[in-house]
């Protein structure tokens, strides 16, 4: 059972990292020990956009991640396949039927060989309903080694409401909280320039109000577009926005 004080926990936790370690260890109680959380804002028609723009959190070993992630594995994944064109809960046993039916494609037979290699065979995926055509989120919940597959559809078939409830709650907390992939947090000078071209200043407002010259303002903006990976300070504020790291009070 979800409690009260787990709920206000949830929403009150302060930074992703904190969440994360709470969520991790409440789906493992469940069976699931092992999670890859993934978001885009930036999908399109062809792409998920920039592997380095996504919200990224796992807790598999590095033998894992270094494959399915480090090498593009994800791109042709029957489950992430699955959560691009579908919304809710969905049993790994899919992935059985799509292999006794012969309709796996060679990407996807070898991303499957590749997980039953990393004892990756046996769980759940959920996708998350987004607002937009360009968000897309969903997490991927692998059962701990040895236990097979009708196991956990008879976990969920009890839990699975409060499954489903508790990483909804915290997909939606991991979008609210600030996170920057490795390389991309600005400083709190850049955080600052972009927050005010965000309320509509022009650089000379905004070199009177900090105090600076209009060349000092256009070198903060140019080193928070190269920091963000991006062309325009208009892209510049839309990404550190979507990342929580302006507008915020604490960035």
């Amino acid at each position: 059972m979800i409690s009260t004080d787990e709920l206000q926990t949830m929403l009150n936790i302060p930074s992703i990292e904190e969440l994360w370690d709470m969520h991790t260890r409440r789906m493992a109680g469940f069976g699931f020990d092992r999670l890859i959380y993934g978001a885009t804002r930036y999908r399109t028609a062809t792409s998920l956009g920039d592997p380095e723009d996504f919200v990224l959190l796992t807790n598999h070993d590095s033998s894992y991640t270094d494959g399915f992630i480090g090498e593009g594995l994800f791109f042709h994944a029957p489950m992430v396949k699955w959560a691009l064109n579908n919304d809710g809960a969905c049993s790994w046993r899919v992935m059985r039927d799509m292999l006794d039916t012969g309709t796996l494609t060679d990407g996807e037979r070898k991303v499957m060989e590749f997980n039953r290699a990393q004892g990756v065979t046996v769980g759940y995926s959920i996708s998350f309903r987004s607002v937009s055509p360009r968000t897309k989120a969903a997490i991927a919940l692998t059962a701990r080694k040895g236990m097979e597959q009708g196991e956990v559809d008879a976990i969920w078939a009890e839990h699975g409401d409060d499954i489903q409830v508790l990483n909804t709650i915290a997909h939606l907390r991991f979008l609210s909280l600030p996170y920057t992939a490795p390389g991309r947090a600005l400083t709190s000078r850049q955080r600052e320039v972009l927050g005010w071209v965000g309320d509509g200043k022009t650089i000379q407002d905004i070199a009177l109000l900090l105090g600076l010259t209009a060349a000092t303002v256009e070198k903060h903006l140019r080193l928070a577009r190269d920091a963000l990976s991006v062309e325009t300070t208009a892209q510049a504020v839309l990404k550190a926005s979507f990342q929580n790291q302006i507008f915020t009070f604490d960035a």
